[in-house]
């Protein structure tokens, strides 16, 4: 990250000889000079790093004086031990932006223009230690002027390893929807073909993205049936802070995201009535129904600065905005090698913006929100693959594979994880096949063979079978971890706590020890074991898997559960009486109808009773709704019955006040307010019951439904205000893409054929 030129400049300045390198995962310094300045060059790396460096640990030792006469940079030791650290993607600098647009600059427009503080990193690298000659980069050659500048100590682009200008790097090119060159300048060309409403693939750092003008909503529109993405918001892309004020509000925090090296996709709230400067408006059917957020970015290479920069010129100077979504058909891994991109592309996009630089590893778009501090949706380009420190070492080289959904691993060796970027969902032969590779190519570059591979006691998840069929007829050892147990143990570790903890993991589903589907669970241990002290009471999901997609069946199940005939609900009435008929009969009978003590899926049941989603799109979508009506109001909360012979938790009477809400006409809004407070009551009140027995004031909170930026600001400061110590994520998601850490930390406490670990039913 820029660091051996740093202390090139640090070294000159305190009139130090000797040396730098790059050693696995470490800096190496040998300096000489007198004391005083030897200790005032130590303390300033300390103070001031570079600032995309993160120093974990400095070791000084005292050696013999050598007589260096100079301080010089020396070739990376490739292949010695030690922890391999591989840097993230990093938003173009304010300096490159500079040169970008001045034409007195030799770099004027060129869209591949980098230094040492920005450019590609994770997404061209193939080797350890990160060297030009183990990128994807290796095959341009510099030419004369840019060799001058990688070799002058002095430059900005003193050993910046993916160098370019226009005269030794990668080149632009626009395709049109047949796959030939359009004439003309590329960004030029593509700003006009955007500006009339077509839809382009756009290639870039780490995948294609599809691009269209957000203020036309024939362009969005047509963006969306073509790739049969029916209710979905899309992703926006604009060139300043300023511009993304045109149509959100923004808190401190959330303008520094967007404005951050990592350059995250941040759910702001939107101002459906504001338009830009009132020039324009984004298109409804960027956000379809009631959406209250919009999720923004800024852009982040120079190649989306140079687009969006003409399209403005086209607009008279208004900033505009751009639909920036994933280059990919529904459910889809997103496309990243050019072949693939025209071929699954081909019949979305009208044409084709791309380069000759290629794409080593496919890297979507982190996304993020705020509640009283972040919450990480999805970890991926700017955040991923930097390492997360283990509380306690892992014994052996260790492979987690996570689980199904939003699928990441990990992999580990000594007292450092490093948990992959966001690669999808797993059941997706492309998405599962993208996951192979990445794996294999994480192990070759850190240097990790894996002796255990640790994985989800559910043993249909496609990262279990991987387990299972990597593991069969070698010497690798396997552990099964259940599922929120790892949950837990997630966010234990990413905040470094040891002892005892109660975890609230709420999700939406989970394979537990019982055979039945968990997901409401207050788990009482520490890494090495767990018992399941309180839960939701299990109702039926009639259907099975077609539950988690069409909520009408669990509000029949609760409906049920609750002592209600749902036939004489308004979901009979909308779904139809033969509909939940059949479903009430699976509950009756058990067919095709596992328990499960979802508070996802209870999401699911209060969004359909509520009127507000019987059917969903894509997951999550009755939750996402239910909050945003939530957000706009304050109430009081419905009630849950406990009890205490079983630790369960009966959600029968929420259920029957929201059902008796509904048929009075109380506003949607107003109940599904009172729902999510009544679910922040639950937690504080079975909180303070384990602590009454136990003792224990440590908690918590893990799992996909603490993604709802409600619950994760509302519960977390109740439980603080009632005296627990309460923790939440910031470094990884709380959903299934934070799962691999947990199962790591488990894994490092349980001994070499070590047996499951799970928690006591």
């Amino acid at each position: 990250m820029g660091f051996r030129p740093y202390v090139h400049g640090l070294a000159s300045r305190f009139g130090l000889t000797g040396f730098v390198l790059n050693r696995t995962g470490e800096v190496v310094i040998e300096a000489e000079g007198p004391v005083a300045s030897l200790e005032a060059f130590v303390a300033e790396i300390g103070r001031h790093p570079p600032p995309l460096a993160r120093i974990d640990e400095v070791r000084c030792e005292a050696r013999a004086v050598v007589g260096d006469r100079s301080f010089r940079i020396e070739p990376s030791e490739a292949g010695a031990e030690g922890d391999v650290v591989l840097p993230p993607d990093v938003a173009t600098c304010d300096d490159c932006l500079r040169e970008l647009f001045d034409p007195a600059d030799r770099r004027y427009r060129y869209p591949f223009l980098n230094c040492t503080h920005c450019g590609p990193r994770l997404t061209i690298i193939r080797g350890a230690p990160y060297d030009r000659e183990r990128t994807v980069m290796a095959g341009f050659a510099l030419c004369a002027a840019c060799r001058a500048e990688y070799d002058d100590p002095a430059d900005r682009r003193f050993h910046a390893q993916p160098i370019a200008c226009p005269a030794c790097g990668p080149r632009l090119s626009l395709l049109d929807a047949r796959g030939e060159a359009a004439p003309g300048d590329p960004i030029a060309v593509a700003a006009a073909w955007l500006a009339r409403g077509d839809v382009l693939a756009v290639k870039g750092l780490g995948g294609y993205h599809l691009a269209c003008d957000a203020t036309n909503e024939a362009a969005v529109a047509g963006l969306r049936a073509r790739k049969h993405r029916d209710a979905k918001p899309f992703a926006l892309m604009v060139g300043s802070v300023a511009e993304a004020a045109g149509w959100c509000e923004m808190a401190d925090d959330e303008r520094a995201a967007l404005e951050s090296a990592a350059r995250p996709i941040v759910l702001l709230r939107w101002l459906r009535e504001r338009g830009a400067g009132a020039r324009a408006a984004i298109a409804p059917s960027v956000a379809p129904g009631d959406t209250a957020t919009l999720g923004l970015m800024l852009a982040y290479t120079p190649l989306h600065h140079l687009l969006l920069r003409d399209l403005r010129s086209r607009a008279g100077g208004w900033g505009g905005a751009l639909v920036m979504t994933s280059g990919n058909g529904a459910d889809e891994p997103i496309a990243f090698e050019d072949r693939d991109a025209l071929e699954r592309l081909r019949g979305i996009a009208d044409g084709f913006l791309t380069h000759d630089r290629a794409i080593e590893t496919r890297c979507d778009d982190s996304v993020v929100r705020f509640a009283a501090g972040p919450v990480l949706l999805r970890r991926s380009r700017g955040y991923a693959p930097l390492p997360l420190r283990l509380p306690v070492q892992v014994s052996m080289p260790t492979l987690a594979v996570g689980g199904d959904l939003k699928g990441a691993f990990a992999v580990a060796s000594a007292a450092r994880a490093v948990v992959s970027h966001h690669l999808g969902d797993l059941a997706h032969y492309a998405a599962y096949r993208a996951f192979e590779r990445a794996i294999a190519h994480y192990e070759r570059v850190y240097g990790v063979t894996p002796e255990r591979i640790v994985h989800d006691l559910h043993p249909d998840y496609a990262s279990t079978r991987y387990a299972v069929d990597r593991a069969r007829g070698g010497r690798l050892e396997l552990l099964a971890v259940q599922h929120h147990h790892a949950h837990m143990a997630s966010c234990m570790a990413e905040h470094g706590l040891t002892g005892r903890a109660l975890g609230v993991c709420f999700d939406g589903a989970g394979l537990g020890v019982d055979g039945t589907l968990w997901g409401g669970e207050f788990l009482l241990g520490d890494y090495a074991a767990v018992s399941r002290v309180a839960h939701l009471r299990p109702v039926r999901m009639p259907g099975g898997d077609a539950a988690s997609r069409e909520p009408w069946r669990m509000a029949v199940s609760h409906l049920v559960a609750a002592g209600l005939d749902p036939g004489l609900s308004p979901v009979a009435t909308r779904v139809g009486a033969n509909a939940v008929g059949a479903a009430r009969a699976m509950i009756e009978r058990g067919f095709n109808a596992p328990f499960t003590s979802s508070i996802g899926r209870l999401f699911d049941a209060v969004a359909s009773l509520a009127g507000v989603c019987d059917r969903m799109s894509f997951e999550g979508q009755a939750a996402m709704r239910l909050e945003s009506l939530a957000a706009a109001c304050r109430d009081g909360g419905y009630e849950f019955a406990f009890s205490p012979e079983d630790g369960s938790i009966d959600a029968g009477p929420l259920i029957r006040a929201v059902a008796e809400d509904a048929v009075r006409g109380v506003g949607v809004d107003i109940i599904a307010r009172r729902f999510h407070t009544a679910v922040v009551d639950m937690v504080a009140a079975a909180c303070r019951r384990v602590r009454e027995r136990t003792g224990v004031d440590v908690v918590v909170l893990s799992g996909g439904v603490f993604s709802n930026a409600i619950l994760a600001r509302e519960a977390a400061a109740r439980l603080r205000d009632e005296g627990f110590r309460a923790y939440r994520h910031a470094a990884l998601p709380p959903n299934d893409g934070g799962l691999a850490l947990g199962q790591m930390a488990i894994a490092a406490v349980t001994p070499r054929e070590g047996t499951v670990v799970v928690p006591c039913a």
